[in-house]
């Protein structure tokens, strides 16, 4: 199976229906989406709707369980926070009860979602380094881990132990849709195919500058739309 692989589009929705048109020329059989679908853009109503539909298989996202859990919620910057306030308030009840019921990891074809780390999904912590990525994927029986988070693409592996194939376990962060912040402006995504254990990821320019404006128009934080300029 070939499956396309998104995060973080945080509610931008010119990011998504441009990666999506993407998507297309990919060949692939299904879409994942692995969290935050929400925060920080101007459409998380519209975002929550498209992924709902397009995507086969989708987890939560610190930003997603924020819109419903205090805890979350107390625990991002106040950025986030103003953001998660804004989508309560456009979120519809069909949208918000499919947010609310989604799942914090899966596993497929031999492949784990989850959107932050394998070894404690709700703990909403970050992998940036290689030690942080020798204990996770050590967490882990797939051959590979699918997380987005850091909104940084990035692959770590490391051999499976006494396998007579001399395998590789994988952590691929697939980067973000929405929200990168590796110095690159353009959409991040990528494509898996689980039947030789194959991926590749891909950037896309998208229209950042009607997404930055229509943030600032809705009230949110500056920052939040001027930042998709510089990828950061």
């Amino acid at each position: 199976m070939r499956y396309a692989v998104i995060s973080d589009v945080h509610s931008n929705l010119e990011a998504l229906v441009t990666v999506l048109k993407e998507i297309e020329s990919k060949n692939v059989d299904e879409i994942i989406c692995l969290g935050d679908i929400v925060g920080y853009g101007a459409n998380p109503d519209e975002v929550a709707e498209i992924v709902r539909n397009e995507a086969k298989y989708v987890v939560r996202g610190n930003h997603d369980d924020a819109v419903f859990n205090i805890a979350s919620f107390d625990i991002v910057n106040s950025y986030a926070k103003a953001a998660i306030t804004y989508t309560r308030g456009l979120l519809t009840e069909a949208n918000s009860k499919w947010l609310k019921e989604l799942p914090l990891t899966q596993a497929i074809d031999n492949v784990l979602l989850v959107h932050a780390s394998p070894s404690e999904p709700d703990g909403w912590n970050y992998i940036f380094s290689e030690q942080d990525a020798r204990v996770e994927l050590a967490s882990f029986e797939e051959r590979v881990c699918l997380i987005g988070h850091t909104h940084v693409p990035v692959i770590f592996k490391e051999r499976i132990r006494n396998d007579p194939e001399h395998r590789w376990r994988e952590l691929i962060n697939v980067g973000s849709v929405g929200q990168p912040r590796d110095g690159d402006n353009r959409a991040s995504f990528g494509v898996i195919d689980t039947d030789n254990f194959t991926y590749e990821n891909f950037r896309v320019e998208y229209n950042y500058e009607t997404a930055s404006r229509k943030i600032i128009a809705a009230g949110l934080p500056p920052l939040l739309g001027e930042r998709l300029k510089k990828g950061r």
